[in-house]
């Protein structure tokens, strides 16, 4: 298993990328993680949109450079309204994230329509080891938004599930791990506090979105989004508490420099 992190050429390729070309993304997220979310892209360069505006999630959903969808946007948005973003990407060929927020933890009918989006063929999907054992037919044992499981407990079923599925699929925890079912690649460092920080995990989803498209290969664009976290957030190690790490943690990101020794 390789294991990718900031001194990796194709890593620093895929952020030269972003900053050069300024992907215009869109999102369906929660209220909660919508603010970070948008900044976590400013920070890289990309150009964000968040919500279901009218129609929107058709037009965006059909001409941004990249979608990402995270479940939990159903809090505010219907079923309809999110389908209709994800069929707008797939029919255009434009390359979309799924995020399975809390899949896996009781909610029935929140699973189905979740489930339901497997339709529309994401280019990746990413989550805590919960969510995604849940989301492959496994016992995920969710806790609301919480996993039970670790990163490591969830490598068999989302090798498996990235072949049955024709994905890449990306697992977060103190190792992440990012698999198309044939090649599994490791990231490995970070900080707890990422954890502690409200939306940190759903706006990697945007940030996975936007690395999408670069020319590097999709596997190793879904890694380097894991990979510009955790070299943000271990850069962003000294601050003294969660809130003053938040703000260092988007500083951080937004000073990473492909070009830096």
């Amino acid at each position: 298993m390789q294991t990718l992190n900031w001194q990796d050429r194709t890593v620093r390729d895929a952020l030269r990328h972003i900053k050069l070309n300024k992907p215009f993304c869109y999102g369906l997220t929660n209220y909660i993680a919508a603010n970070l979310s948008a900044n976590v892209l400013l920070a890289v360069g990309a150009g964000p949109a968040i919500g279901a505006a009218l129609d929107w999630q058709t037009a965006f959903g059909r001409h941004a450079n990249a979608l990402w969808i995270n479940a939990a946007c159903l809090m505010s948005n219907s079923p309809h309204e999110v389908r209709q973003a994800a069929r707008a990407a797939h029919e255009a060929g434009v390359p979309w994230v799924l995020d399975p927020v809390a899949v896996g933890a009781g909610a029935a009918e929140y699973d189905r329509v979740v489930q339901g989006l497997l339709d529309f063929k994401p280019t990746a999907i990413r989550g805590n080891a919960s969510e995604l054992i849940a989301l492959a037919g496994g016992n995920g044992g969710g806790k609301g938004v919480e996993t039970t499981l670790t990163s490591q407990d969830a490598i068999p079923f989302i090798e498996a599930f990235s072949r049955s599925q024709n994905t890449i699929t990306a697992v977060s925890g103190p190792i992440d791990f990012i698999t198309d079912g044939q090649r599994t690649l490791a990231v490995e460092g970070g900080d707890i506090r990422l954890t502690q920080v409200t939306g940190a995990g759903c706006s990697l989803g945007a940030l996975t979105a936007a690395l999408l498209t670069t020319s590097v290969d999709k596997l190793t664009a879904v890694a380097a989004a894991h990979v510009f976290y955790a070299e943000a957030s271990e850069r962003a190690s000294d601050a003294r508490g969660t809130g003053s790490f938040a703000v260092k943690f988007l500083d951080e990101l937004s000073l990473l420099d492909p070009d830096d020794a």
